[in-house]
């Protein structure tokens, strides 16, 4: 825990955290130049991983489940926002790319998101999912990712990245360098007292959260 960062600034980003950096520089490491679409940019994950990436130098196309959420999706680092609820996202992303597609996909939705996604890549391009927040995904044959344009995919669990003190340490002393500088910030949607968990977790159920939950003892 380092002593120049609030604990409850800590709490908020240092799970989540790990997961933009082993998404960001692990799983499909960025680079200046490349364009992503990443699902789910006003989450806990989102706020962090849309901002960094940025940072990187990244083109960052967010998705959103609602209009009300579009605005917050640019705070966090978005260069363009699209609505699923509303727009064809896979015909969005071709249009902002002028057909070429993405050079990878950060999927934390799952089932709703996950297909189409696979539209939205480029030849050669990635898609790493992460999360199922609508969903189990539908199995996929290796043959779809050879006549879409030879994709890779990925699951990621952060703790397969994670496993080793020192990969802990180098994840770490990321996440607290890019949030001493700027490029990620703290976005704690709401607090609970700690005998009211199970409230806390009805509201992340329920989506209502964009940001992160901080239980106080």
């Amino acid at each position: 825990m380092p002593d120049d960062i609030d604990d409850r600034q800590v709490a908020a980003i240092l799970s989540k955290g790990l997961s933009a950096w082993c998404l960001l520089f692990k799983a499909r490491p960025i680079a200046a130049g490349d364009t992503l679409l990443y699902h789910g940019a006003t989450g806990g994950v989102g706020h962090i991983a849309c901002r960094w990436a940025r940072s990187l130098g990244a083109r960052v196309i967010g998705t959103v489940g609602s209009a009300g959420k579009m605005a917050v999706a640019r705070a966090n680092g978005c260069d363009e926002v699209i609505d699923y609820s509303e727009e064809d996202f896979v015909a969005r992303v071709l249009e902002l790319t002028a057909g070429q597609g993405v050079d990878v996909v950060y999927d934390g939705v799952g089932r709703k998101t996950f297909l189409p996604s696979l539209d939205c890549l480029r030849p050669l391009g990635s898609m790493v999912s992460f999360g199922f927040s609508s969903g189990p995904t539908p199995p996929v044959d290796a043959s779809l990712l050879m006549a879409k344009g030879s994709l890779f995919l990925t699951g990621l669990s952060s703790s397969h990245y994670l496993m080793t003190r020192e990969a802990l340490l180098a994840g770490a002393d990321a996440l607290f360098d890019a949030f001493r500088s700027g490029r990620i910030t703290a976005a704690i949607d709401r607090s609970y007292p700690l005998k009211d968990a199970a409230a806390a977790h009805r509201a992340i159920a329920a989506r209502e959260v964009m940001g992160s939950v901080v239980l106080i003892p």
